[in-house]
């Protein structure tokens, strides 16, 4: 197995959107990882950890899995047209496209969600239909080659789904064991189904300025 698995980079992405699938998917063995972004420049995110590219979208390799994070500053990345037409041009010959979080409008923007099931952040799964796609209320979602993921800690999750795909379910529970991912949160509030009432609504009340900046920048 020799696979070439691309994480794209943009400014301000959410850290966990990508170092948590990153931190799965590098186990895969026979594989090599590339962070790409587009300059070699030092790409900040969301929580002042600086992130350092790989490589540029110039100096890609064609990628057998492209993995696009998310963040709240996923409008820039949707409207910068060489991010797009680099997704798109890459998704062309790509086994797997894949996203985590709100990185499914970036998919969704270079085309690649049309007459898709798809998922992304609880918060903002309303605008997917936006960029052709239909929500399917799952934490993984597998759609053909597009594979697309929940919000921030579904990375891990979506990370593993992909290794069992790639290389059969053994591998990536090895891996899962290797990691200790084992969760136990101290609170059943990590979905709006068990969130309490007053939670839910406090988190809905942070979300929508966001969700309305979305849905501005998608045209709705």
């Amino acid at each position: 197995m020799s696979l070439q698995i691309g994480f794209v980079l943009f400014p301000n992405l959410t850290q966990l959107d990508f170092t948590g699938p990153l931190q799965v998917l590098h186990r895969l063995p026979g594989s090599t990882t590339h962070i790409l972004a587009k300059s070699r420049d030092p790409v900040p995110s969301d929580c002042g950890l600086g992130l350092v590219p790989t490589g540029s979208f110039a100096e890609a390799p064609q990628l057998d899995v492209i993995v696009v994070p998310g963040g709240m500053s996923v409008i820039a990345a949707m409207e910068d047209a060489e991010t797009v037409e680099f997704l798109a041009r890459q998704a062309e010959r790509a086994r797997w496209v894949t996203s985590v979080c709100t990185g499914a409008f970036i998919l969704g923007k270079a085309g690649l969600l049309k007459g898709k099931r798809a998922t992304t952040h609880w918060a903002f799964t309303e605008l997917l239909p936006m960029v052709g796609a239909t929500h399917e209320p799952a934490r993984v979602v597998r759609d053909g080659k597009v594979i697309t993921a929940g919000g921030v800690t579904s990375g891990i999750d979506f990370g593993l789904a992909v290794m069992a795909e790639i290389a059969g379910e053994t591998v990536a529970q090895t891996v899962q064991l290797g990691i200790e991912y084992d969760p136990a949160p101290p609170f059943a509030s990590g979905h709006p189904s068990r969130a309490p009432e007053a939670v839910l609504a406090a988190a809905r009340a942070r979300y929508a300025p966001a969700v309305a900046s979305y849905r501005a920048a998608l045209g709705g």
